[in-house]
């Protein structure tokens, strides 16, 4: 039920799927960095920087399913 009124509304938003895989790349693209950049940071600061590139790195995934959703929500739309 939830995934549904979401993933309507998202529709109605005017997303599709191929804006939430844009954005669950660029997710990765920001994990990446933040991770690089963990490595450049003096020791004291370093575990935190670690944790914000993973906290992060949990959000593409996420989007990637909501895409999912939306395609087939889309796919479901155009057969009726």
């Amino acid at each position: 039920m939830t995934r549904e009124v979401i993933t309507n509304t998202l529709h109605r938003a005017g997303f599709r799927k191929e804006h939430l895989e844009l954005i669950s790349m660029g997710g990765i693209s920001l994990c990446i960095s933040l991770w690089i950049r963990a490595k450049t940071v003096d020791q004291d600061e370093r575990g935190n920087a670690e944790r914000r590139a993973l906290f992060v790195g949990l959000w593409p995934p996420m989007f990637w399913l909501i895409g999912d959703s939306l395609g087939r929500l889309q796919r479901r739309r155009r057969w009726r």
